[in-house]
């Protein structure tokens, strides 16, 4: 498991995700010191912030994609219905 937040930002989504659901299973599992918990909770909402924003980034690509597309059909259409 890592230990320093600052290598989150080098992470792909299913790595952050992934210890992030490590640390969850470990904390419910394992019987930690208040020290050790608190440390992992503020190394999971870390992962957590840092995947919320890689999933914004995403849907945000995708609907910029989707409405390049929808104004390309648009422009197709209005093309196909003029008469030369």
């Amino acid at each position: 498991m890592q230990t320093s937040n600052n290598d989150i930002l080098s992470m792909s989504y299913e790595q952050a995700f992934a210890e992030l659901e490590e640390i969850v299973s470990g904390l419910e599992m394992d019987s930690k010191t208040l020290e050790q918990a608190i440390s992992l909770f503020e190394r999971g909402q870390a992962l957590a912030r840092y995947c919320a924003e890689l999933l914004e980034k995403a849907e945000l690509r995708v609907r910029q994609l989707s409405d390049r597309d929808a104004a390309h059909d648009a422009a197709q259409e209005e093309t196909n219905g003029l008469d030369f």
